[in-house]
């Protein structure tokens, strides 16, 4: 085969087949492809789309062409949760161990945010001493043990797909369905994962703006999924307004904590018990935790009962971080100063933008604009109304956490703008739009 042949074929809308797909990435990931080449085909790639068996074929060889993580000999079926990126989304660190604290093991690989606030492992990473950078025989061990494991993404996972992202990147294709798809499943795959459920986000704060981009990629992952022999469930959720309400990585372990002992936000509370009772059902295959009410008196429970924060100070501690920080929030880190935003009309929030909200926490520095540059974990924003909120004059609208005054400002240019209060009464946004499941 060769390459030249492969492209010109995806340029004239022909569909590979799964020996060609093969071939292009173990060539690619063995460095006898070039990049201009690769580039040429996820530039067909992204003009012309693909059929979803090229789809299923890119995503299996993207996640056989590294390590491929086997989770058999500790357990006969894992579950394993995804969320495409959100404004205050810190579901991952709240539903894990929820969901192992049910019984069911959980062993998750997450990644570093790039953009206006930082990823799952930036938020861990808040918390003094704590390991994300486990091997394989660690990552292991710390399953069979405890039931619940929360790392950094290794980079012998799926590295062709670590390769082609770094050329959409540079290239102007990352918003090629296909290949986000692709890229997402080729990872959970890889892992290990046997059901995973995908919080895929909606809005102003989200990747996928509006409803129809959003479920037609979650339909593309859902079907990568059952022509891989997962079981998969995609929910598509709101991300106009900010997701409970911290947004800023201690901040946001802080309302985590806060979450599982049975307090945080209410909309951010019913997210992670909707994601962790999927993650049940998934993880019953049909023979237990089916009856939607008795899944959510059972993760109900565990809150109140104290066995799920119990089970994230049992993760922080055995990745070496300091469990008494779970205990007093008040020894994260934080920020020198407060600056409290108010509501200068009487009337009802008709908009509390996300993607402002991101901005202003990027502005503190809680986010990176390139890979390796530093994080202030101590910085961010609170937003405490959501829209269809009532509000009086000088009724608190966003707290931000600052070190810096000069910084500051920056922040306040998008909080200004972020909110619109109307006398007019304004409907609640939904939590959640859809659901859709694998055909398996």
């Amino acid at each position: 085969m060769r390459a030249i042949d492969l492209i010109a074929k995806k340029r004239d809308r022909e569909s590979l087949t799964t020996d060609e797909i093969t071939w292009l990435v173990e060539h690619y990931t063995q460095e006898d492809v070039p990049d201009y080449q690769m580039s040429a085909f996820v530039m067909a790639v992204y003009l012309n789309g693909m059929t979803r068996k090229e789809t299923a074929d890119l995503t299996l060889a993207m996640a056989r062409s590294g390590e491929q993580l086997d989770l058999s000999d500790i357990g006969d079926y894992w579950v394993d949760k995804h969320s495409s990126g959100g404004v205050g989304d810190k579901t991952t660190l709240i539903v894990l161990p929820l969901v192992a604290s049910c019984g069911v093991p959980v062993a998750k690989m997450s990644g570093r945010g790039l953009g206006m606030s930082g990823g799952t492992i930036d938020k861990l990473e808040s918390i003094p001493g704590y390991r994300v950078d486990l091997s394989a025989d660690e990552f292991k061990q710390l399953a069979r043990d405890n039931g619940i494991v929360l790392s950094g993404q290794s980079l012998a996972l799926a590295p062709a797909d670590g390769k082609i992202y770094a050329l959409r990147d540079v290239t102007a294709t990352v918003a090629s369905k296909p290949l986000i798809a692709s890229s997402i499943m080729s990872k959970k795959i890889a892992a290990g994962a046997n059901g995973i459920v995908l919080d895929v986000k909606v809005g102003r704060g989200a990747f996928m703006s509006n409803l129809d981009d959003a479920r037609e990629l979650a339909q593309i992952m859902v079907d990568i999924g059952a022509d891989a022999g997962r079981d998969v469930i995609a929910i598509l959720s709101d991300m106009n307004q900010p997701l409970g309400s911290a947004i800023g990585n201690a901040l946001e372990v802080k309302e985590s904590v806060e979450t599982l002992s049975g307090g945080g936000a209410a909309d951010l509370r019913e997210h992670c018990l909707m994601i962790a009772g999927f993650m049940l059902q998934l993880a019953g295959r049909g023979q237990r935790w089916q009856d939607e009410s008795a899944v959510r008196a059972l993760l109900e429970e565990k809150i109140s009962d104290g066995s799920a924060v119990a089970k994230l100070r049992q993760m922080v501690v055995a990745q070496g971080g300091d469990g008494s920080v779970i205990d007093d929030v008040t020894q994260l880190p934080a920020a020198k100063h407060r600056h409290v935003v108010t509501a200068g009309q009487r009337g009802v929030i008709h908009r509390a933008d996300a993607e402002n909200f991101s901005r202003a926490a990027f502005e503190l520095g809680a986010g990176r604009e390139k890979k390796g540059d530093p994080i202030n974990m101590a910085v961010g924003v609170e937003c405490h109304v959501k829209v269809g909120d009532g509000v009086e004059v000088g009724a608190p609208l966003a707290t931000v956490h600052y070190d810096n005054a000069e910084k500051l400002q920056a922040c306040l240019h998008w909080l200004d703008t972020a909110f619109e209060i109307a006398l007019q009464p304004c409907l609640p946004l939904p939590l959640f739009y859809e659901i859709i499941r694998s055909d398996r």
